[in-house]
């Protein structure tokens, strides 16, 4: 799955251990989000939506489209 987890983090000014702080996760956990090595659990993914205040289709993307 795709995201824009780095881009929305860089536009609020955040480092990755601050998101990780925000979210209650490891950094490590938002290290592998954003480099697409793990995808997010639901509840974390509706964490890291309202955390923006973006829609979670607006942060993340599959691979690619079912056939």
């Amino acid at each position: 799955m795709n995201n824009h987890i780095r881009e929305l983090r860089a536009e609020h000014g955040w480092s990755q251990a601050r998101l990780a702080e925000l979210l209650d996760v490891s950094r490590q956990t938002v290290i592998a989000i954003e480099t697409g090595r793990y995808d997010p659990s639901l509840p974390l993914a509706f964490a890291i939506s309202r955390l923006f205040q973006q829609p979670i289709e607006a942060i993340f993307n599959p691979d690619q489209e079912p056939a």
